[in-house]
């Protein structure tokens, strides 16, 4: 759906979408109303304060929740089941005992945080979370304290490498527009990343795991399935606590899953490595035919890049999953019992991410951004920290980080041409771009409803932990462009 002329003026637009995100948050953290309704209600609201044409609404509503339930629910779904595979074969817990064995248990953050940073090259920030959850889960749980000293440095890792290293879309996208570098963009965006996850990330998460605790959510664990029994968890009774791994539903399902022989470390890692290795098929592929080193009508390179599609990737990842570690001692009915449990709990992720969507992209569809960006044409600063500016509001107004970095690096390309910026100073705009298109994740973001119901976090824990976290690596890595900016400038 094309965007639609804005009926009112930017100030009117800006007012609507500040008064939607507030009408949004009184819903959901003082009404208490479901945040799928609400996040629908406000949608509908939105789109008739903007002025979109009532016959046009619900085509408008339609636009952002199909375009983001259509990858997600196929995500988020094969993901859990093969993240809850892992679990009951024991092979999540193989892989972080290895982890732990090598890093220390003090270190096992940092470890997890290294790791996304490695899987996070070739795979998109929500394909990877959801690879790689059961990972997290277990570590945290083994380990006891908040999820979010184990959570934030993995999620952090994938968010900082999407945002700021080619071949991921938003930095691809930015520099085609600014005409900078690909492989200089990848040189640079690297350090970058890995300086501005620690700075942004490591250090901070540190901080929130210190003074906001988060349970262990049930996602993966909550019923506790045994590896050789697949009939129903009892009712009843008191859930587990957290870090409970003498006794309770953690020990039982671990236990049983040594007796049944747990998968090998080498198997558990190629069972990760698959999805992203198939997923860089598509990404590096994408990356080469665009600078016309490959013919991306090939048709080795169409096939390719099949197999690299993310929900392809990750359907024959499950099917892998399936036959490799769910019918060790099972058959393929108690696997499929196994899979539908795992599927049951996700439903409402699925449809509030969905519902996130949506929000997003009735503000889009309003033209807040089309007018924003009119309104910023010239805002009598360095074009580096006017890169920043820009791409922050645009994300703040709408939501998509990379609606934001697209149209921020558009809106920038006749100044960086006019300037006759070097090759390093338009990768540093690039760097500065998807900067600002990281910071402020908040209710209008997609990403952050996912964040939230993966780890079981309400909208007021998010904000405080993950809005917070996301805002310090975009400032961690603004501030990795703004003091390399001079230096960029005196080598030309």
């Amino acid at each position: 759906m094309d965007a639609i002329a804005p009926a009112y003026g930017t100030a009117t637009l800006l007012l609507i979408a500040a008064a939607a995100v507030a009408l949004l948050l009184v819903l959901i953290m003082v009404v208490r109303l479901h945040a799928f309704v609400a996040l629908v209600l406000v949608s509908v609201l939105t789109a008739v304060a903007a002025g979109i044409p009532v016959a046009d609404v619900p085509d408008a509503l339609l636009y952002g929740f199909a375009d983001t339930i259509g990858s997600v629910a196929l995500l988020v779904g094969f993901g859990v089941m093969i993240g809850r595979l892992l679990e009951v074969t024991g092979g999540a817990q193989v892989l972080a005992d290895t982890l732990i064995s090598r890093f220390g248990e003090r270190r096992a953050p940092l470890a997890l945080g290294v790791a996304a940073l490695l899987f996070g090259f070739p795979i998109f920030f929500d394909a990877g979370l959801v690879v790689f959850l059961p990972i997290i889960l277990t570590v945290a749980r083994r380990f006891g304290g908040s999820l979010l000293l184990y959570a934030l440095p993995a999620a952090g890792a994938f968010a900082a490498m999407h945002a700021l290293v080619p071949p991921h879309p938003g930095p691809v996208a930015a520099a085609e527009a600014l005409e900078a570098d690909i492989g200089l963009t990848l040189l640079v965006g690297a350090p970058v990343a890995v300086v501005s996850w620690y700075v942004g990330v490591m250090l901070v998460s540190r901080v929130l795991g210190r003074r906001v605790h988060v349970d262990v959510p049930e996602l993966l664990f909550g019923e506790a399935v045994d590896p050789a029994d697949t009939s129903p968890a009892p009712t009843g009774g008191a859930s587990p606590g957290r870090g409970q791994d003498a006794a309770g539903t953690g020990a039982r399902s671990a236990t049983a899953v040594r007796e049944t022989s747990a998968p090998s470390f080498a198997t558990v890692v190629g069972l990760l490595l698959l999805p992203f290795v198939l997923i860089a098929f598509d990404t590096v592929l994408a990356t080469l035919a665009s600078a016309g080193v490959v013919d991306e009508e090939a048709t080795w390179v169409a096939s390719l890049r099949l197999l690299g599609n993310t929900t392809v990737a990750l359907l024959l990842t499950t099917l892998v999953a399936i036959f490799t570690l769910g019918t060790r001692g099972r058959s393929l009915s108690d696997v499929g019992t196994i899979l539908d449990k795992a599927l049951a709990p996700i439903c409402s992720i699925i449809l509030i991410t969905g519902a996130g969507g949506m929000f997003g992209g009735v503000l889009e569809l309003s033209g807040i951004g089309e007018a924003l960006s009119g309104s910023l044409s010239d805002l009598g600063m360095s074009l580096v920290l006017q890169a920043f500016v820009v791409s922050t509001l645009l994300r703040v107004a709408q939501g998509s980080a990379t609606v934001a970095l697209t149209t921020a690096s558009g809106l920038l390309a006749p100044a960086a041409a006019a300037a006759s910026l070097g090759e390093l100073q338009l990768v540093l705009l690039v760097v500065a771009i998807a900067a600002g298109a990281t910071v402020l994740s908040h209710v209008n973001d997609s990403g952050f409803w996912l964040v939230s119901r993966f780890f079981g976090m309400d909208e007021a824990t998010t904000l405080k932990t993950w809005t917070v976290m996301e805002t310090t690596l975009g400032l961690a890595a603004f501030g990795c462009a703004l003091a390399l900016w001079p230096v960029a400038g005196a080598l030309g």
